[in-house]
């Protein structure tokens, strides 16, 4: 099954089943929001299904526009971003000349993100400055029903009712102020774009296994390939790991987004990724192609995005179809 929630002027939108292809949606009948469906899944869940079979069989509907699609969950209860592919973590940290802890590899990083700051996949990314290091970060990420405290991982895994794809947008320039306060991140991270459907994992077939996404994210800057990373190449923590640790000291309400971080790859001999151009699998974010010009050469030398700049980010099946729908983004001054 495959969802959104459409502009219709409110804050959170309507919502609507849509078709596996994305051509077609129809209005959600059982309930108005995706918060109102997870205020109760259990109850909503089979009669969206339903529908949504109706809709796959041919019954009415109209055609789907990504343009109008809100975020599939415009107001989470909670935002939580993991850094799932200790790749990233690794080579950010060495090129500052700092080891990493052996206990990355067993514990994840987490940070609370914004819930109240959620993008459509076609809304720009509208920033006061050029100078805050605007950032792209394709990740993937899942919509939880309600977990108790204290849940395992298997229990957490169960809780996985959507998974999504989403753009992270990061302020660099301002992150390592903010991280030296010892608080973590606040400003340096900007408001985050979700892919236009949320899809359930079922739907996926055997691209969900293992609690992770068997896919490459398609990630295009500026109209030219820029990341073709695998979801589950290198991703130390899956999905269950990530909720059950969200969840280690407090139950999480349903209605919560867990995400995955910035998908990154090492090359098949061990070695950092290499541009697509260079038949890499790219980078998911420039941060990362920055710190390997870094330790590589010294210093950065791949600039951050400036205004005008565009991003694409999708995922695609074995026919080469749009799983989620394509993120589509702008960088534009903010006013």
């Amino acid at each position: 099954m495959k969802l959104a929630t459409l502009k219709d002027g409110s804050r959170d939108g309507r919502l609507a089943v849509v078709s596996s292809d994305l051509s077609r949606h129809g209005l959600a009948e059982a309930v108005p929001t995706m918060r109102a469906a997870f205020d109760d899944w259990a109850a909503a869940e089979p009669a969206l299904r339903a529908q949504w079979r109706r809709l796959e069989d041919g019954g009415e509907g109209q055609p789907f526009d990504p343009t109008e699609a809100m975020a599939p969950l415009p107001r989470a209860s909670q935002w939580a971003d993991g850094s799932a592919y200790v790749n990233h973590v690794e080579l950010v940290r060495k090129a500052r000349g700092a080891e990493l802890p052996d206990s990355f590899w067993h514990d994840p990083l987490m940070y609370m993100g914004a819930p109240d700051a959620m993008l459509g996949p076609h809304d720009d990314i509208e920033c006061a400055s050029e100078d805050w290091g605007i950032d792209m970060e394709a990740e993937v990420a899942v919509i939880v029903d309600d977990v108790p405290q204290g849940a395992s991982a298997e229990q957490a895994g169960g809780a996985i009712r959507l998974v999504m794809i989403l753009n992270d947008v990061s302020f660099r320039a301002l992150i390592p102020a903010e991280l030296a306060k010892g608080f973590g991140f606040f400003q340096s991270k900007g408001p985050t774009a979700f892919s236009p459907v949320a899809v359930t994992p079922d739907a996926l077939g055997e691209h969900w296994r293992d609690g992770m996404i068997h896919r490459p994210m398609l990630v295009d800057y500026n109209g030219a390939p820029f990341g073709r990373a695998d979801a589950q190449l290198d991703m130390t923590f899956n999905f269950p790991k990530l909720v059950a640790h969200a969840a280690k000291t407090r139950s999480i309400q349903a209605g919560a987004i867990i995400g995955s971080g910035t998908i990154s790859n090492k090359d098949a001999d061990g070695s950092p990724g290499k541009p697509v151009a260079d038949g890499g699998k790219g980078y998911s974010c420039i941060a990362e192609i920055r710190v390997i010009e870094t330790i590589r050469d010294g210093a950065p030398k791949t600039a951050f995005m400036k205004f005008g700049d565009t991003v694409r980010i999708d995922m695609a099946d074995d026919d080469g179809r749009s799983i989620f729908g394509a993120i589509e983004q702008k960088v534009v001054k903010y006013g």
